[in-house]
């Protein structure tokens, strides 16, 4: 339970569970939630929605809103973009078969970074995997081995010093193109939010014309409040959002103790979320 955050009305929009990179339960982030006082919370695992049914029937326990929803690994012009997915379907489809051959490919990978690291540190696959879902490993699960094995302090400090990209122990995987991920998240009765445009461990901060390419094939809004935001980053992003009609969303990229991130850190208001809704096929 995280205790610093002042209760508010609103969304927490970006949340991990254990069923990826988070280390807590869908229903312990209900229950949570709840108890800060928030009006409801998203599930947005990595590329896979199996935590949702727990999701759901932790928030009907805690009397708090759920909104389905799921974190896309995806490229634009060769850099890595997160897309959040919300409200789509889960049922089979082109989505979930895009999806399935990212977790096959996140699977290859995370082996072979491993390989890579226990070269120099003391870490097995089997340490790696631990009571984790297999299809879902991935760094931060390299990290917590390494953490766990006493070679460093936190996973920020693993990202940050050995698993960073450019590192030689860093891998790589293949990622859905954004805009082809916005169509299938569409076609799927959903809406696409495009995840942390500033965060401080990108190169550089998503672009304007970015945003116009992605707001064209049918992005609907932007996170823009977000923990690891540069501040200095944000105006252009921020002023494009607003010229482009796109919707502002708040989120704290919650994963329990897997990032210093605090649920409920940031939020988006019930208008907001609302108007999300609206874009939604079928309500669910």
């Amino acid at each position: 339970m995280t205790e610093s955050v002042v209760a508010q009305a609103g969304f927490d929009l970006h949340t991990h569970s254990v069923y990826s990179d988070g280390t807590t339960r869908p229903g312990e982030i209900a229950r949570d939630a709840a108890k800060l006082g928030l009006t409801g919370f998203a599930l947005t695992d990595h590329d896979t929605i199996d935590g949702w049914d727990e999701a759901r029937e932790g928030a009907a326990d805690a009397d708090i809103d759920f909104f389905p929803g799921i974190e896309i690994t995806t490229k634009h012009d060769g850099r890595s973009r997160h897309l959040l997915g919300y409200g789509i379907a889960p049922i089979a489809g082109e989505l979930f078969d895009a999806l399935a051959h990212v977790r096959r490919s996140r699977l290859t990978r995370a082996r072979q970074m491993v390989a890579l690291v226990a070269r120099d540190y003391a870490i097995t696959w089997e340490g790696v995997i631990g009571d984790a879902d297999a299809r879902t490993i991935g760094r931060p699960h390299i990290a917590d081995a390494l953490v766990a094995a006493g070679y460093f302090p936190d996973r920020s400090t693993v990202f940050t010093e050995v698993l960073y990209p450019r590192s030689p122990y860093y891998l790589g995987t293949d990622a859905i193109e954004t805009v082809d991920a916005i169509r299938m998240v569409r076609a799927a009765g959903g809406v696409a939010v495009l995840a942390h445009p500033a965060a401080f461990r990108q190169r550089t901060p998503v672009s304007p014309r970015e945003i116009e390419v992605l707001a064209a094939s049918g992005l609907s809004g932007v996170e823009v409040r977000h923990p690891e935001h540069r501040d200095d980053w944000m105006p252009p992003i921020i002023a494009a959002v607003s010229r482009l009609g796109l919707l502002g969303t708040g989120s704290s990229d919650y994963h329990g103790t897997g990032k210093p991130n605090l649920l409920g850190q940031q939020v988006t208001d019930l208008d907001t979320v609302a108007r999300l809704r609206t874009g939604v096929a079928t309500p669910r």
